[in-house]
């Protein structure tokens, strides 16, 4: 049987990234996502991209993503962070293809699951929602409008109030520990923090993790390494 295996967030940390892959050993017939910020933080972005190209990654665009395209494509050097300017560094004109070319989402109708980056609005038809919305979210505001954590730390994750269909598998939101719901799972549990990388088999219901090698980079909110 055939199999559906989403992968957290990578950012740049490319040992963790072929470790995991090389535990799960995708077959011909499987289909491997990746669920956005592959890039940056981490220490090695295009070998990331390497490996997503060697096991046939499929990749969603995540913010960081987001933020470099969108700073090159409108000449907007303003929005970008340092360790931005280090991954520019190492891109290759392959990769930028690569990049410029990530979905906002992954579908699966088999199984009535959406792979996306950050998530979504409740309460809005998903399939229309903005790009700043799907890879930005965390929380939703006193006000019912999608913030990050660090703008609304007190305010309820949007996975909270999400009802599905479909099931969403999402990352973005670094935690400890994978973050499962009825209605959804997220998996990014901070593998650039020193966390670990994780993957999550959709038709096993089954989650395979590697523990980072060290952590690459310090958290506001989480513990070092996680």
């Amino acid at each position: 049987m055939s199999r559906t295996i989403a992968i957290g967030d990578v950012h740049g940390c490319a040992e963790e990234f072929a470790q995991l892959l090389e535990l799960i050993d995708p077959r011909e017939e499987d289909r491997v996502i990746q669920l956005g910020d592959l890039i940056n933080r981490g220490p090695d972005s295009h070998s990331v991209i390497r490996i997503a190209h060697q096991y046939k990654v499929e990749a969603i665009l995540g913010n960081h993503e987001h933020r470099i395209l969108t700073a090159l494509r409108e000449k907007r050097p303003e929005l970008l962070k340092d360790y931005d300017l280090e991954t520019i560094k190492q891109l290759n004109n392959e990769d930028w293809i690569y990049l410029e070319n990530l979905p906002k989402f992954k579908y699966s109708g088999l199984s009535d699951t959406v792979f996306i980056h950050g998530g979504f609005l409740p309460g809005q038809l998903w399939t229309n929602q903005s790009i700043e919305i799907t890879t930005t979210i965390q929380v939703i505001d006193a006000d019912g409008r999608p913030a990050k954590r660090s703008d609304a730390p007190d305010a309820p994750a949007w996975a909270d109030s999400w009802k599905g269909p479909p099931f969403v598998i999402y990352g973005h939101t670094p935690r400890p520990e994978v973050y499962q719901l009825k209605d959804s799972i997220g998996i990014d549990t901070g593998c650039v923090y020193g966390g670990y990388l994780t993957a999550y088999i959709v038709e096993e219901k089954r989650l395979v993790q590697v523990r980072a090698n060290r952590a690459y980079a310090l958290s506001k909110r989480l513990p070092c390494p996680v």
